[in-house]
């Protein structure tokens, strides 16, 4: 069998530029977190079921195992790690997940917290109607999904 392809990426992650040379079909949540160590990312599925690897690509949400690593190349990341301020303080998505006990296990807390900052670009004062379809692409195997939907709506208000 030949070697695999191999790509040179370079992207600007959480303000960072990194660069490596990768596998052509290295998908952009193995780049992350097996190249970068940027772990917040995760890997839940790899079909695009459960949004636990929703980053944010050009300011855009994306599921990260739909993109390949060379698909990002040129082009602005931004992870879960990336939305903290240098002080520390938290993402008001973030602190209105904390707040309202919006997550258990945590695993999928990261994508849930990128679609819901996607929502928020796109639609400032959401129903809950309006954020339980925009998180229908992100899976949640612990909760009933009610804290995640009152941290969102929070998380709106703090933001108007």
């Amino acid at each position: 069998m030949p070697p695999a392809q191999e790509v040179a990426v370079e992207v600007v992650v959480n303000g960072t530029t990194r660069t490596a040379t990768v596998p052509a079909r290295t998908l952009l949540v193995h780049f992350l977190r097996d190249h970068l160590r940027l772990t917040g990312t995760h890997v839940g599925c790899d079909t695009t079921q459960c949004g636990a690897c929703t980053v944010a690509l050009d300011g855009v949400a994306v599921k990260s195992c739909t993109v390949l690593a060379a698909q990002a190349s040129g082009h602005e990341i931004t992870t879960i790690e990336g939305l903290s301020k240098e002080t520390g303080d938290l993402d008001p998505v973030q602190r209105a997940f904390q707040d309202e006990h919006a997550l258990q296990c945590g695993y999928c807390t990261p994508g849930m917290v990128m679609a819901v900052r996607q929502l928020l670009a796109d639609n400032p004062d959401p129903t809950d109607h309006e954020v339980r379809h925009a998180l229908s692409g992100n899976i949640c195997r612990c909760t009933g999904y009610q804290n995640i939907v009152a941290a969102a709506l929070k998380a709106a208000r703090v933001s108007r």
